[in-house]
Formats: structure tokens, sequence, C-alpha cells
């Protein structure tokens, strides 16, 4: 992690990273429809991410993942795992070190 310009804080690679690699799992703490609600009034809104099939709940995942900036040409993705309640993010492209690691907060139906 370090400062990423007028984005604040980022995650950074330390060495280069190949195509197709897990580079996180992180657990996510489950939040219910009523929990949300609550959240979106607060700062915590720009951290969570909607949760399960109907994408009623939200989640708050723990490790990196809330600090990956968001830019629609990621170099990495995000898997939710419902069963598991893990998000996983993995690498699309091959990865320079130093280079900032991104992810598309909008997910992949874009």
């Amino acid at each position: 992690m370090a400062p990423s310009g007028d984005k604040g804080r980022g995650v950074f690679t330390s060495s280069a990273i190949d195509k197709d690699v897990v580079i996180e799992i992180a657990p996510v703490i489950v939040m219910n429809a009523e929990d949300r609600a609550l959240l979106d009034q607060t700062l915590l809104h720009d951290y969570i991410f909607e949760w399960g099939g109907q994408k009623k709940q939200c989640c708050m995942a723990l490790g990196y993942v809330p600090v990956y900036n968001h830019s629609y040409g990621s170099n990495c993705e995000y898997e939710m795992d419902y069963d598991n309640d893990l998000i996983r993010i993995k690498t699309v492209r091959y990865i320079r070190e130093g280079e900032e690691l991104f992810i598309n907060y909008n997910g992949l139906d874009l």
C-alpha cells in the first residue's frame, strides 16, 4: 500500500505478477439490507460491495480489498464466493513490478 496521487492510497506490486494469478483471498463481513441502508449514509458506502444473488445485502471485505482503486481498464478483477464469504482478487494481465493494482468497481457487467 502506498500513496496514489489524487486517489489517496492504493495497492501496488512489489514484484511482477503473471496473468490469472489470485493475489488476495479476503474474508468478508456480510450485512443485511437494513445494515446496508445505514451504511449507505456513511463514508463506508464507498468501501462496501453488493452481496448475494439479489444484491440486497452488502459486505465489507477485509484485507487490502477496500484499498484497491477503480479503473475501467483494470488489471485485476474480483470474484465473489458467496458460499464461503470470500472475495478473491485475480490479475487479468501481466503486471509489472511497482505497478498499481486496480479493479473495476462495476464488476464484469460493463
